[in-house]
């Protein structure tokens, strides 16, 4: 056989198979001076997007991302009207860091918390119905359940056992709210697991110098276990959701297990195969882990990621935010924060 044939055959078998190798990003939508954190797709293919209140001049805080990359406040411009200063009602979106879509609803975390200045009030859960696109319930979380500095973080829900979880990622630990009943528990606290490992990340020569707790989560239903992790910090940690719903404070605390060590990240989400897709921030990557034999392998590189925030899984597509924290100050009026997808 030729020998230009025979060495394309090997480059093929051994390079060009990999499914991480030489995935490219497409676009999803850009947001020019608006620091967009978080992002879910409906089952119907909606596209949303949250804007946490970490400086003043924030627009909104929830848009609807359409096909062609415009977007429109959601539910209402109405809901999206408040501005630093103004009185707090339960019909206005505050501070909100987190949006998932769920069975036809979405879950809007305001955590009640704008610029980090603390707590005001309590964190909610705005749960909208996406037929009707109304409020269809409110989830206060309960004195207890959250300190004067909590900032929660992310959530996932699990339908299995009617429950959403949460990280709290400005005091360390996680919550478990009963979505029937209403009421939560807070599990965890200032546990090992759930605090931060470093003071700091590291980005080329440069430091990006924070204490965040408990941040990335990620629920893997088939085997009933969430995921959880401190961003900064390089141990990913999981517990059965079983553990967390029945048992007392001590027993949560002995069935935390170590998984395995990774690098820093923000996102992370399971998907249905059961692969772990989790952020490498301070190389601007995806990383993509076995969960049944922790195999780790590189997913994304490159410019097109940058600060991979929050995750989402819609029609064999993983969608990403760009939230770029390690370089944005307080004026972020010329950075460019985007949404990309990258086939599965």
């Amino acid at each position: 056989m030729n020998r230009l044939i025979v060495l394309f055959l090997f480059s093929f078998l051994f390079f060009g198979c990999s499914e991480e190798q030489n995935k490219i990003p497409t676009l999803v939508a850009n947001f020019k001076g608006q620091q967009v954190t978080g992002v879910t797709v409906s089952n119907e293919g909606r596209v949303f997007a949250n804007f946490p209140r970490w400086r003043k001049g924030v627009m909104y805080s929830v848009l609807e991302v359409d096909e062609n990359g415009s977007s429109i406040p959601y539910p209402s411009k109405e809901w999206n009207n408040w501005k630093i200063g103004m009185p707090m009602t339960d019909s206005l979106f505050i501070a909100v860091q987190s949006v998932v879509a769920f069975d036809n609803e979405l879950y809007v975390l305001d955590t009640r918390n704008p610029l980090f200045q603390g707590v005001i009030g309590a964190p909610k859960i705005f749960v909208f119905d996406l037929t009707t696109n109304e409020l269809k319930r409110t989830y206060p979380l309960s004195v207890g359940t959250y300190h004067p500095e909590s900032y929660v973080n992310d959530l996932r829900v699990d339908k299995k056992n009617n429950k959403a979880y949460f990280t709290d990622s400005g005091h360390a630990g996680l919550i478990v709210l009963d979505l029937a009943s209403g009421n939560c528990k807070r599990v965890l606290d200032n546990h090992f697991s759930t605090t931060a490992e470093a003071d700091h990340l590291t980005f080329g020569a440069t430091e990006w110098k924070n204490t965040v707790h408990s941040d990335g989560i990620a629920l893997d239903l088939k085997n009933d276990m969430l995921y959880f992790h401190s961003l900064t910090g390089y141990s990913l940690y999981r517990i059965p959701t079983n553990s967390l719903i029945n048992k007392t404070n001590e027993e949560i605390e002995a069935d935390v297990e170590f998984v395995m060590k990774t690098p820093a990240p923000d996102g992370m989400i399971v998907d249905e195969k059961g692969q772990l897709y989790l952020a490498d921030l301070e190389h601007d990557k995806i990383m993509k882990i076995n969960l049944k034999n922790h195999a780790m392998s590189t997913f994304v590189k490159g410019n097109q990621v940058k600060w991979a925030d929050t995750f989402s899984i819609y029609n064999k597509y993983l969608y990403y935010t760009n939230s770029r924290i390690n370089e944005a100050g307080e004026d972020v009026e010329e950075i460019e924060f985007s949404i990309y997808k990258v086939a599965l």
